[in-house]
């Protein structure tokens, strides 16, 4: 009597591969030659608290966040940005990031953890129109004296001044926004979710890394400079917050650029100002959710631009598109 054989079977033998990948805007550097008033001005006007300070450094939380902070001002002989920080999505993606700029050829810096204050390894680069970036993965989280007993929130409201709930995204310029657009989306993984579109080429993108419309944005810089900051925004909850903001602005006297109006794109509810040290803020409410991987970019293009730039509102003044910090 013969047997058939079996045939052999074992497991599949899986290898978890990590792809480094950015996840979320963690903290931005603002430079500014007035840092006792700009520091009066986004802790008693726009409501974010100081949590530190380090040499010519202070460091501001807004009252959702968890971490030890969002911003950091520093004091500069002019104003701009001195850094974007973004976390990435896992604690080995730190080392991960420095061995693919190798591979690719981008000059970047690891520092182990402890080089910034409340933040783990870290590897810095710039990009390719001049802004200073950092990628991590920890950080320290705030750890209020009195937290709130809203458990999904750090503290307690009111804060003072307009309360900003968080640091939403930043708007950085190009002299190229197409190959701006190409190397964000192709090095760091940004995907491309509205433009401004002419035949001559892009003249602003909104690309993000999370499911908000947008983390970061793009714009043509207006006087042909390499790159610099158009705005950084902070996040209120509802647009009738925003039209408190702008009672405030004007009670303070605070410059205001533009608005309230809202955009199309990114349905933006916005008010733009500028701050003492020259650099401007927008307060920002809005904005939609993409959850699907699908996404299809919208396109403004043709006469469509105009209606994408203020969907309602006053016309944006012309030094909207030619003054950056």
């Amino acid at each position: 009597m013969s047997t058939a054989t079996q045939p052999q079977t074992s497991s599949p033998q899986y290898v978890e591969v990590s792809t480094p990948r950015v996840h979320n805007l963690h903290h931005v550097e603002v430079l500014t030659p007035k840092i006792e008033e700009s520091l009066d001005f986004f802790t008693r006007v726009l409501g974010l608290h100081e949590t530190h300070r380090e040499g010519q450094s202070v460091y501001l939380r807004s009252a959702a966040e968890w971490g030890r902070y969002s911003t950091i001002l520093t004091e500069a002989k002019a104003p701009g940005l001195g850094h974007m920080a973004w976390q990435v999505a896992e604690p080995e993606q730190v080392q991960g990031w420095a061995r693919r700029f190798s591979d690719i050829g981008v000059d970047h810096r690891f520092e182990s953890g402890g080089s910034r204050f409340a933040q783990g390894d870290t590897v810095s680069f710039t990009g390719p129109f001049g802004h200073r970036t950092e990628l991590f993965y920890d950080f320290e989280r705030y750890e209020p004296a009195d937290p709130s007993k809203l458990l999904s929130q750090p503290v307690r409201f009111p804060a003072p001044g307009i309360g900003v709930r968080r640091l939403d995204h930043l708007n950085i310029t190009a002299q190229n926004v197409d190959e701006a657009r190409d190397w964000y989306t192709d090095v760091l993984g940004f995907k491309l979710r509205e433009a401004a579109r002419t035949p001559e080429g892009d003249i602003g993108v909104w690309m993000s890394v999370t499911s908000q419309v947008h983390d970061l944005a793009i714009m043509r810089d207006g006087m042909g400079e390499r790159g610099r900051l158009h705005h950084i925004a902070y996040y209120l909850d509802t647009p009738e917050s925003l039209l408190r903001a702008a009672d405030i602005f004007v009670e303070e006297g605070t410059p205001v650029d533009a608005g309230p109006g809202k955009h199309g794109l990114t349905q933006a509810f916005f008010i733009y100002v500028f701050e003492p040290g020259g650099n401007r803020v927008e307060l920002f409410s809005g904005g939609y959710p993409i959850h699907g991987p699908d996404w299809k970019p919208v396109i403004w293009d043709g006469a469509a631009i105009e209606k994408a730039i203020v969907w309602y509102g006053g016309q944006l003044p012309d030094t909207f598109f030619t003054v950056a910090t």
